[in-house]
């Protein structure tokens, strides 16, 4: 084995932890089993053939390729319609944003009913003082509402309830991953809970989920259980570290339009758009994303097994069911968060010479000190780590191309600390 300079202190915890780690990472392997022939069903039926990697250009007129790749995400999804975009959609933001300027008009309320949504939607809705004046929903008159999860974490199903009742709320917004909060991800089975109360109570209510992070996490998805559209990016777990950008949206037709309106123009929908030689990246993708995922999966469930025998906190633990890829780890300090980066970065396939800094970024409101060498920029889905430099000083690691690279990345990571004196 080449020598990355571990310590024998740090590989006798890591043989540890991934012995206790093995019961997650039989749950892993069984989820991915099914998500992978499942995605692989789906190819079988739309008969995926090579003429559907053609290029377009110009309008785009009879891009099959690219018909079928909504027809492709659509039928793995369980939903009556789907896009799928490489560039048009540019990142996970976009997309949501597409999203909600598609469906909501001045005057409807948008419900988000899993806490504060992520930091690059605040700037979207219109929650922060720049963005007051840019277009944002808030601007064109669209209600923003807010109801907290419960202290255990719940989602507050009485709440929603007695809101609902009150007047008509036009979506009702989740959130399935956990963004910058030590809170845990939404499961599908809470998904599957909230849509049957929502269309009980206000049958006209859209259910939106953004289920950034969460593809292939379970067997189900959203919108398998009730949710009436969903929406993901590329760069995370559905284009399978191959994708080299884009989003995707999934759900009812009549709400697909809507979207497909918004990202072109009424009339033209989703029927154009030149694919410019994606369509093979974006089938290869979505093919490989379930093991890519269960990677990721295995490299996460070994983070939190390893950084509890450093005598960390993380959330959630080695052997707790996962909704999303996501790994929080509490390292109590900016020095401690910073050196985990550094370590991790040294692991990056890609700029594994470049030593992270904490620095300013679009969309948010702290410093962002963020580790991960990606073939593709910012790829959440390669092994990356990234964080605010405010409390709780936790690091959020997400993804893993493959299971033994990430490991090699965490235990790095677990180094720096170790030199530092950190470890427990």
């Amino acid at each position: 084995m080449l020598d990355f300079k571990i310590s024998d202190k740090i590989k006798d915890l890591s043989r540890l932890a991934e012995a206790k780690a093995e019961a997650g990472f039989a749950r892993v392997e069984k989820i991915t089993e099914y998500n992978q022939l499942k995605v692989l069903s789906a190819f079988i039926k739309n008969n995926v053939d090579d003429t559907d990697f053609n290029t377009t250009t110009g309008y785009g007129y009879g891009d099959k390729g690219r018909q079928k790749l909504d027809d492709l995400i659509a039928d793995i999804f369980g939903t009556e319609k789907a896009i799928i975009r490489a560039g048009a959609l540019s990142c996970g933001t976009h997309t949501l944003g597409v999203c909600l300027y598609g469906m909501l008009r001045p005057g409807d309320t948008m419900l988000v009913v899993t806490g504060s949504p992520y930091d690059t939607l605040h700037s979207v809705i219109g929650l922060t003082e720049k963005s007051k004046g840019n277009g944002t929903l808030i601007d064109f008159g669209i209600k923003y509402e807010q109801i907290d999860l419960r202290d255990d974490e719940s989602i507050d199903l009485d709440a929603i309830e007695k809101r609902l009742k009150e007047d008509f709320v036009k979506m009702v917004y989740i959130q399935r991953s956990r963004g910058y909060e030590l809170r845990h991800s939404i499961s599908v089975s809470e998904i599957e809970s909230l849509s049957k109360l929502v269309h009980s109570v206000s049958p006209e209510s859209i259910v939106m989920v953004d289920n950034c992070y969460g593809e292939f996490t379970e067997e189900k998805e959203p919108t398998d259980v009730g949710a009436d559209i969903m929406a993901g990016s590329l760069i995370k777990n559905m284009g399978g570290g191959i994708a080299p950008s884009g989003g995707y949206i999934a759900g009812k037709s009549a709400l697909i339009d809507l979207c497909a309106y918004r990202l072109n123009t009424p009339g033209l929908g989703a029927q154009v758009g030149a694919t410019l030689g994606q369509n093979r990246s974006l089938f290869m993708g979505i093919f490989n994303a379930p093991h890519v995922v269960g990677e990721a999966l295995k490299t996460a469930i070994f983070a939190a097994s390893l950084f509890t025998e450093m005598g960390f906190k993380v959330t959630p633990s080695a052997l707790e069911e996962r909704h999303d890829i996501i790994q929080a780890i509490c390292l109590e300090n900016s020095d401690n968060l910073i050196s985990f980066c550094k370590g991790m970065q040294k692991g990056s396939p890609v700029e594994s010479q470049v030593v992270p800094e904490a620095s300013d970024m679009p969309g948010y409101d702290s410093k962002i000190i963020s580790a991960g060498g990606a073939f593709t920029s910012g790829s959440t889905i390669e092994l990356s780590a990234d964080a605010p430099l405010r409390e709780p000083f936790a690091v959020w690691m997400q993804g893993s191309l493959n299971y033994v690279s990430g490991k090699i990345g965490v235990m790095l990571a677990a180094q720096e600390l170790y030199k530092k004196g950190a470890v427990k």
